[in-house]
């Protein structure tokens, strides 16, 4: 846990007991305090190192990260030692660039692969380069009013393909050079991001206020992308293993059809109640039961954990 972080740890210990957790590996909290300590520069061989994990996961999805004919998209998620919510948000879909875009567009969908697409710009731009997200949220406004429709989910390809434009346009105007396509770039300023938002104002003050030491640093989570947003067979949640209030072992949490995480906990669409995850697809609920006593049971603990439905298939993203 002080070396993996917690995300990390608890991660290791599902993929031990055959849960199905998306291949991906961990850099540690002592790369990020080497990286820290060298004035935020990967240390001799630390960064090699993590290229060398790339290509282990490649092996296990039988894809490859910047190959534009057989895309792998990863994501980047921090995880320290302890529970810190004033900690860098998450950076999906890494490795989306025009060429990947097209080739998704062939082996999916327009509106698939530009949803991807747009999602990467936003978050890269506001969570590594610092930019509003009210910027980008303003975009996806107008385009929901222009095409008349409610809800993101029901935009199409085309309307899509103009936002990840209109997002590299902010994205330019306000940091002066264009978005990065090289797949290994966007990797590594992201894990930078991570690293850097340990000593940011936020997670100083919550550590001051939570007596956590300002010593132990953030491990980065590098995953591969499973999607619940390619369709209606696909979806993502959080939840948890018992009822918070009370105790009883009942799943406890939220979903969406057809959306990427993110979705769940931003608050722009109205959630569902996960035990209508046993109505919309039985089986994958109860998979998730499943999971869930068994990992209660191996922690001796409740669980908080998050999921992807990608066409019917169940993936454990983080416990």
């Amino acid at each position: 846990r002080s070396l993996l972080g917690g995300k990390g740890a608890n991660l290791l210990d599902a993929t031990a007991q055959d849960i199905p957790v998306p291949p991906g590996f961990t850099v540690t909290t002592e790369a990020c305090i080497d990286y820290l300590a060298a004035g935020e520069t990967f240390p001799a061989g630390s960064w090699e190192a993590a290229l060398e994990a790339v290509k282990e996961v490649e092996k296990q999805t039988g894809k490859r990260f910047g190959d534009p004919q057989n895309p792998l998209l990863l994501s980047c998620r921090s995880g320290a030692k302890f529970s810190m919510p004033g900690m860098m948000d998450t950076v999906l879909n890494i490795g989306m660039n025009d060429e990947t875009a097209e080739r998704i567009v062939e082996l999916s969908s327009p509106r698939f692969a530009y949803d991807l697409y747009r999602r990467l710009v936003q978050m890269f731009g506001s969570v590594v380069m610092g930019l509003e997200d009210d910027d980008f949220e303003e975009v996806i406004t107008e385009a929901r009013q222009k095409a008349g429709v409610k809800v993101d989910s029901e935009l199409d390809g085309d309307a899509w393909k103009t936002v990840t434009q209109k997002f590299k346009e902010i994205f330019q105007r306000h940091t002066g050079r264009e978005f990065p396509t090289d797949p290994y770039e966007q990797l590594k300023l992201a894990t930078e991001a991570v690293f850097k938002s340990w000593n940011c104002k936020r997670a100083i003050d919550y550590r001051n206020a939570a007596n956590i030491p300002h010593d132990l640093g953030t491990a980065v989570n590098i995953q591969t992308m499973v999607f619940g947003n390619i369709g209606e067979d696909c979806a993502t949640g959080v939840f948890m293993s018992r009822n918070a209030t009370t105790g009883e072992p009942q799943l406890e949490g939220d979903y969406l059809i057809n959306a990427q995480g993110e979705d769940v906990v931003a608050g722009i669409r109205a959630t569902l109640p996960i035990k209508q995850l046993g109505d919309d697809m039985p089986e994958n609920y109860a998979e998730l039961e499943a999971i869930a006593k068994r990992l209660e049971i191996h922690h001796r603990n409740m669980q908080d954990m998050e999921f992807t439905i990608e066409q019917g298939k169940l993936w454990l993203l983080q416990t």
